[in-house]
Parts: C-alpha cells; sequence; structure tokens
C-alpha cells in the first residue's frame, strides 16, 4: 500500500502559547518502501507516526492510504482500519506478562478472529530465531527476545504498513543491530511499506530512503 501526506498540520498548546509541530507535511511513500524518518528530539516524530497510524488526529490536512482517506474516518472506522491494515512496533515491547511469546503473539491474530492462531503464531517467532522460546514468558526472556516477540506479533497479521517508533531504542548496540537486521529481512522479504522513526542515524541508512524533520517540515536526506 502506498501512503501520501497532503499539507498535514499539528499544534499544541502550552497554557496560552500555541506551538505549531507538523507545518504542512507533504509526502508519498510508495507501496513496499521502506522509510526512515529521522530528526531532533521534540521534533514531532512520535506525534506524526500516530497520525499515520490513526492514533492522533491531524489539525488539518489528509493521510491517505491507498485511496483510503483517514481523516474523515470516525474512531470506530479507523480502529477498524488499522486493526486491518496497520501494525505498529513501539519502543516498550507491550507485552502481556502472564501471557507466553507464543500467546502474545497469538492474540494479535485471535483478536482478528484469524483462523490457525497458533500455527501462524508459531511460524512468526520461528522466522524471527524464537522457534525455541515459544513457551517462555516475557520475564523470561531477553531484552532483545522480547522485541523480536513484538515484532512477531506485528507482522504475523500480514500488515500492509508496518509503523515503527524507535524499535531498537531500548537494547544494546549489538542486540539491537541483530534485532534490525531480522527486523528488515522480513519487511523486504514481505514487501511491506514501512515508516520508521529513529534517532539513530546508522540505522536510517539501512532504509531505502530518509527523510529528516526539522522546524515543522519532512525534507529528504
Amino acid at each position: 500500500m502506498s501512503l501520501v501526506l497532503k499539507d498535514v498540520r499539528k499544534s499544541f498548546h502550552q497554557g496560552e502559547t500555541e506551538i505549531e509541530v507538523l507545518k504542512g507535511l507533504n509526502v508519498q511513500i510508495e507501496p513496499g518502501q521502506v522509510v526512515s524518518i529521522i530528526g531532533q528530539s521534540g521534533s514531532g516524530k512520535s506525534t506524526l507516526l500516530s497520525i499515520l497510524a490513526g492514533l492522533e488526529r491531524a489539525d488539518a490536512g489528509d493521510i491517505l492510504v491507498d485511496t483510503v482517506n483517514l481523516t474523515p474516518m470516525s474512531e470506530q472506522q479507523l480502529t477498524l482500519f488499522r486493526a486491518q491494515n496497520i501494525s505498529i512496533v513501539f519502543q516498550q515491547y507491550h507485552l502481556i506478562a502472564h501471557l507466553t511469546a507464543l500467546e502474545n503473539v497469538m492474540l494479535a491474530l485471535e483478536i482478528l478472529k484469524m483462523e490457525n492462531a497458533k500455527e501462524r503464531a508459531g511460524e512468526a517467532l520461528k522466522e524471527l530465531g524464537l522457534g525455541h522460546r515459544l513457551d517462555h514468558f516475557p520475564s523470561q526472556l531477553s531484552g532483545g527476545e522480547c522485541q523480536r516477540v513484538a515484532i512477531a506479533r506485528a507482522l504475523v497479521v500480514k500488515p500492509k504498513i508496518l509503523l515503527a517508533d524507535e524499535p531498537s531504542g531500548n537494547l544494546d548496540t549489538h542486540t539491537g543491530d541483530k534485532v534490525m537486521e531480522v527486523f528488515f529481512d522480513i519487511v523486504k522479504k514481505h514487501k511491506i511499506t514501512t515508516v520508521l522513526v529513529t534517532h539513530s542515524e546508522s540505522l536510517a541508512q539501512k532504509c531505502q530512503r530518509t527523510l529528516r524533520l526539522e522546524e515543522g517540515q519532512l525534507r529528504e536526506q
């Protein structure tokens, strides 16, 4: 799926002061393209990702996923569309502590009432090198393993668009590099349109395209 932003704007209020964070963003991301968004802390990267996911509303502008415009959708319509088309990987793993790795990934499929949840979840974890950890709880897994479970959970539903917010931010450099190597292999293999927010210039360079969010505008790097 393609992803198009047309004059997307977002402001926040601090007391009586209005702070314009996104100042009319225009960008087109092609189907299957892996794009990184870099910028300083507070530049609006996570806000932009939340808007792309439909978790937060833009003040103005249009967000088009193929020909579908997310802007006029109701909250119910957005929730359904997101569930069917968009997955998100956060810096925090957000795994459910009392569920095993397999059960955490199965949950994403069960919510959407997809068939063969156990088999598909197992395959997703094996693809991420966790076939030997299916029955382990988050507390029994390393940080890198927890993040791979979170990535498996995001990918198992076969999303058209994958959004990732600092997915290696909680990991040491060596572990983060290993996790992201697998991440890139899988999204490219399945041709998933991917937007990755990161502070890491080296990680951004591994993407097919890099955009810098600076002074409320997106610029090609």
